[in-house]
Formats: C-alpha cells, sequence, structure tokens
C-alpha cells in the first residue's frame, strides 16, 4: 500500500465511499499511478482531512473510502493580502506562492495607480488565481485553502473593513510582533481561553501597492484608519516589484 507524495481535493469529506471528480481522479491515477488499495490524502479547504482506500481506480471517477475525518488542530488564519490589481500575469504569480504560505484570502484592489485594464473585471485573473490557489493547497499540505476575493474599489473596501494594516512603507519597522496585541487581548480575557482568544482575534491584512506603490491619498487614509491598529513595515533598503514585496512582506510576518 503506498501513499502519493501530495493531498487531493474533495469539497464534501464524509465517512464511507466517495467519488472524486475527474480532475482529482485523473490526478491520482494517470499522474500518481495509485491503484486499488492505495491511500490518497484527502482535504477539503475548510480544516478537515482524511486518509481514503482507493477501492475503484478509475481515471475518470475514483472511488475511496472513508473511515475517519480528521479536524485540523490550528484555528483558520486571521493574515490576509491585499494586492493592487497588476498587468499581464503578475497577480497569479503572486497567487501560486502566496497562496502556499498559511493566510486566509488574496483580495484583489483597484487602486489610484492599478495597472489592469480599466475596462476588464478581471474574471478570467480570478478564475485562473482560484485555480492557483487551489494547486497551492495540495502541494502545500495545509489546512486551509486561501480564498481570492476581488476585483474591488480600494476605498470601498478600506470603508468597510474592520482590523488591523500593515502597509510596507520605508519608514516601518524591520519586524513587527503581531502576537502582542492578541497576547494583551487573552490577558484581559477572563476565561483565560487560547480558543475563545482565536475566535475573536482581530483580522490582520497587509496591503501592497501596484508598481509605484499607492498614492498619497491612498497611503494618508490608510495611516489614519480608524478601525483597527496600523503598523508599518520596512522592507529594506531596495526598492522591490510589487510581487516581490507581497512574498517578502508575507515572509516577514507569517
Amino acid at each position: 500500500m503506498k501513499t502519493p507524495d501530495s493531498r487531493f481535493y474533495c469539497p464534501l469529506i464524509s465517512v464511507g465511499t466517495i467519488t472524486l471528480d475527474e480532475n482529482e481522479s485523473s490526478h491520482a491515477v494517470r499522474v500518481c499511478r495509485a491503484c486499488a488499495g492505495d491511500t490518497l490524502q484527502l482535504s477539503d479547504g475548510v480544516g478537515h482531512y482524511a486518509d481514503a482506500l482507493i477501492e475503484v481506480a478509475d481515471a475518470k471517477a475514483c472511488q475511496v473510502r472513508v473511515d475517519t475525518v480528521i479536524e485540523a488542530t490550528n484555528p483558520r488564519p486571521k493574515v490576509s493580502l491585499g494586492i493592487a490589481c497588476l498587468k499581464d500575469d503578475a497577480l497569479e504569480e503572486v497567487v501560486f506562492h502566496a497562496a502556499q504560505t498559511e493566510i486566509d484570502k488574496i483580495i484583489f484592489l483597484r487602486t489610484d495607480f492599478s495597472q489592469e485594464p480599466k475596462n476588464s473585471d478581471l474574471k478570467k485573473t480570478v478564475r485562473r488565481a482560484e485555480l492557483k490557489s487551489l494547486v497551492s493547497l495540495k502541494q502545500s499540505k495545509k489546512a486551509w485553502m486561501t480564498a481570492i476575493e476581488g476585483p474591488v474599489e480600494f476605498d470601498k473596501w478600506l470603508e468597510s473593513y474592520k482590523g488591523d494594516l500593515i502597509l510596507c512603507d520605508i519608514d516601518g519597522d524591520r519586524q513587527l510582533n503581531l502576537s502582542a496585541s492578541d497576547n494583551a487581548s487573552a490577558s484581559s480575557d477572563s476565561s483565560g481561553a487560547n480558543e475563545s482568544s482565536n475566535k475573536n482575534a482581530m483580522p490582520i491584512t497587509l496591503l501592497v501597492g501596484p508598481e509605484g506603490g499607492f498614492s498619497p491619498r491612498e497611503i494618508e487614509a490608510i495611516k489614519t484608519f480608524q478601525n483597527g491598529k496600523v503598523h508599518l513595515l520596512n522592507l529594506g533598503n531596495t526598492r522591490l516589484r510589487a510581487r516581490t514585496a507581497a512574498i517578502i512582506a508575507l515572509g516577514k510576518i507569517l
């Protein structure tokens, strides 16, 4: 009995016999050469796993048996990435790398200096980004799939958002202690329950502008944001492309 070194996506994991969709079936049987009696690791992207025994190795409709569903011990991530719409395939590249980390979602923001065609609804880009996120879920063996949202106007998003913000800024700190506020909340909680503290923790969104950065007007709106704390993060002395800044910044805060 062998187990392919990958997870397979199954949106509805339950005890009993499950038929995988054609994409996952083909990946298991044709690419990984899995056979009846082999074990597949399933993930639903919302915190559940299962080891599934292949009963019928069909490349179009692989049937597996699940005896136990395992719930992830780590809660859904509270850190998200808000990135300005970029040209070419830059957004897909960002998603491919960022979605391998433990972040909640990636929001595509239309900013003053966004570089995507102004008449574009980005439907194809969003769909391809969702597929990249799915691939990253399976490859990185995460418990939670990174959601893709947008595109949305930056001003509208900021107006409705409640949580903490991180802005990459030359005058910011080289390292951020994001757990400090969480620890303060936990110590003031009379119950002292860590699980409750995690559920009530404020979301955090890392903001990355387009090439050239956010406009002065947008930077002022971020720095004067009132519905959460604002952290400034310094990424070093060199000027970075937007897609590079996003990944380096995530590496510093996760």
